[in-house]
C-alpha cells in the first residue's frame, strides 16, 4: 500500500539533493540516535541512543579491545581493518574514547573478547541507525 501512495518515493528514483539528507547522515554518525533527533524522531533516536550508548559501554566495561588497521595475511587484514571500520562507526563514542587513551591490548580471555564484540557491535548497530536516518531524510521512509 506504501509504494501507491503519493509521497513515498519510488525505490529507482534519483536522490533529493544532498543538502537535504547529509547533515542527518553527519549527526547520525557522530552522535548515536542525532541524525533522529534532528529529523524530528525523538522516540527512535532515544532508542538507538540508548541501545548504541550501552552497547558500547558494555564493550569497554568487559575491557574489549579497540582495532587498529594491520596489514599481513588477507584474513588479519579484513579482520582488523573491518573491526576498525567498526569501531570508527560509533562516531563521537570512538573518537572520545580514543582521545582520552583508551588503549586495552588484546589478551586472551572470554570477557575481553566479548567485550571487544561488542564495541564492534556498537558501530555496526549506528550503522543501521545512520541508514534509517538516511531513508528517513530521503523520504523512502515514514
Amino acid at each position: 500500500m506504501a509504494e501507491n501512495s503519493p509521497q513515498a518515493a519510488p525505490s529507482g528514483g534519483a536522490l533529493p539533493p544532498v543538502s537535504k539528507w547529509a547533515p542527518a547522515l553527519i549527526v547520525a554518525w557522530l552522535i548515536p540516535g542525532g541524525g533522529h533527533f534532528l529529523l524530528k524522531r525523538p522516540g527512535r533516536g532515544a532508542v538507538l541512543a540508548a541501545c548504541v550508548v550501552s552497547t558500547f559501554l558494555l564493550g569497554l566495561m568487559m575491557r574489549g579491545a579497540l582495532f587498529s588497521p594491520q596489514d599481513g595475511d588477507i584474513l588479519t587484514t579484513v579482520i582488523y581493518v573491518g573491526g576498525f571500520i567498526a569501531n570508527v562507526l560509533s562516531g563521537a563514542l570512538y573518537l572520545l574514547t580514543n582521545w582520552l587513551g583508551y588503549n586495552q591490548v588484546d589478551v586472551a580471555g572470554h570477557v575481553h573478547d566479548y567485550g571487544t564484540k561488542f564495541l564492534v557491535a556498537a558501530g555496526l548497530l549506528n550503522l543501521l541507525a545512520m541508514v534509517d536516518a538516511f531513508e528517513i531524510a530521503t523520504g523512502r521512509k515514514d
